[in-house]
């Protein structure tokens, strides 16, 4: 039997660190403060300046909180945290005003579905491959803006019906990390109780640098649409422009559409970019696992174009996918606020406070899974972690909150992998090791530099 591969991740103390210790460490990411216990305690308590926090990791508790909708809204640390970005919308909506504006956006996301979709994955994915054919193979290929560009790309394809050129891609890719970094120096120094508006107003730069991609295109559309009765693509833009108010019958405005469009972009890529990265890093470190997948591909497709009916076979893609989520999932942290005081196993939550599930916790404890840390795929063939697969394997979250795009983006992440391990054999260059952080999504800190060779 091959021993298993253990990715890196931060080495968690045994013991708790004290307050300054903390910060130190969680200023550049969330999940280097973690400790030995975090992973295996049922209800965390953590108590800072500017906030308390409970972190739940008991199964039925997650279950309780995810499934729990209006009971347990996004806290407002997270909806201050992705404004600049997002706005008010559909992601960072509470109550009746998540619910109408769900029911408005619910009719775009037709336009997500495989069948109609797989083209544009496809395509996305052709020219990922024309990139990499065209890159300097004897050196190492930094695949992470590469694989925002690919991801970005198929969400641009599928929002406003035209592809993403590379500069517009690179100014998505180093907009977004600088906004990340802002953003999380923000609420690591609210969360202490230090006023952080100078990061706050530096974070705007970034956000305004994405909108301006997007911007003239979503401008033109909408005064298109409203003016002249323009529809000339049938995507997820115009059904966005054409929502109506379920109560009174009013479109969104323009800059409510912004917002929309913002959200569906930012979950559209980023969290596949962050999956796509991963997984392609652990195939090039494991390759009999590389090895399989490409066989899998091989016997199921050939050299013919994929296709949404050969995802649905290729079994060994799809445990990649699911393994790769489960060690790195994009959004570690779930923060939800407590709107009132509650019991909560042996404490009392108090109102205000921030109650967080997390897949990067949950999806990593050794009670609910062997071997938490290591790459494993075939755990998920394992009639005996059926039940953990139902409870302890949620990063898409669960509820009426579940993210509607989870569907779209196994697809287009198992479209991908697919469609580079037909053309390449992945390796790690000697003594690279890459650092996952943790903002606002788990991304390497310094790129992810693999190894291209064609397939003979």
């Amino acid at each position: 039997m091959t021993d298993l591969f253990t990715p890196p991740y931060p080495e968690p103390p045994r013991t708790k660190r004290g307050l300054m210790k903390r910060f130190l460490r969680g200023w550049h990411s969330w999940i280097h403060v973690l400790f030995e216990k975090s992973y295996t305690m049922k209800l965390g308590e953590i108590r800072m300046p500017g906030q308390t926090m409970y972190i739940a990791n008991e199964l039925p508790l997650v279950d309780q909180i995810l499934r729990g909708g209006t009971a347990y809204p996004k806290h407002r640390e997270l909806v201050r945290n992705l404004s600049p970005l997002i706005g008010n919308s559909v992601f960072s909506a509470n109550g009746q005003d998540w619910e109408s504006q769900r029911a408005m956006v619910n009719p775009a996301f037709a336009h997500t579905a495989l069948n109609r979709s797989m083209p544009l994955m496809v395509a996305a994915a052709d020219d990922l491959l024309a990139r990499l054919d065209a890159a300097d193979k004897s050196r190492p290929v930094d695949i992470d803006p590469m694989m925002t560009h690919v991801a970005a790309d198929i969400i641009f394809r599928t929002l406003f019906s035209e592809a993403l050129d590379e500069r517009r891609s690179n100014i998505i890719h180093t907009a977004f990390g600088k906004f990340q970094r802002l953003a999380h120096s923000a609420s690591m120094l609210r969360l202490y109780g230090i006023p952080a508006r100078w990061f706050e107003k530096r974070s705007l730069n970034p956000a305004k640098a994405i909108h301006d991609v997007f911007r003239p295109i979503v401008e033109a559309r909408y005064e298109g649409f409203h003016q002249c009765g323009e529809a000339p693509h049938k995507d997820i833009l115009q059904s966005l422009i054409e929502a109506k108010h379920p109560e009174t019958g009013d479109p969104f405005t323009l800059q409510q559409v912004m917002d929309q469009v913002s959200t569906v972009f930012l979950a559209g890529h980023e969290t596949s970019a962050s999956t796509m990265t991963w997984a392609l890093y652990m195939l090039a470190e494991c390759s009999h696992i590389q090895s399989a997948a490409r066989v899998e591909v091989s016997q199921i497709a050939g050299d013919a174009p994929l296709a949404a009916s050969m995802l649905k076979d290729m079994g060994a893609i799809r445990n990649i996918f699911r393994e790769t989520l489960r060690l790195y999932p994009p959004v570690a942290f779930f923060p939800r606020e407590v709107t009132c005081p509650m019991p909560m196993r042996d404490k009392q939550l108090e109102e205000g406070a921030m109650l967080v599930v997390a897949p990067w916790l949950t999806q990593r404890n050794k009670d609910n899974w062997a071997c938490p840390h290591s790459f494993d795929p075939d755990r998920f063939d394992d009639p005996a972690n059926a039940e953990m697969v139902k409870q302890a394997w949620f990063p898409f979250g669960r509820g009426p909150r579940v993210c509607v795009g989870a569907g779209f983006a196994q697809q287009e992440v198992m479209t991908v992998i697919a469609s580079v391990v037909r053309r390449y054999r992945l390796s790690v260059p000697e003594g690279f090791k890459p650092e996952p952080i943790s903002r606002l999504t788990i991304r390497p800190r310094t790129g992810m530099k693999l190894m291209f060779a064609a397939v003979g």
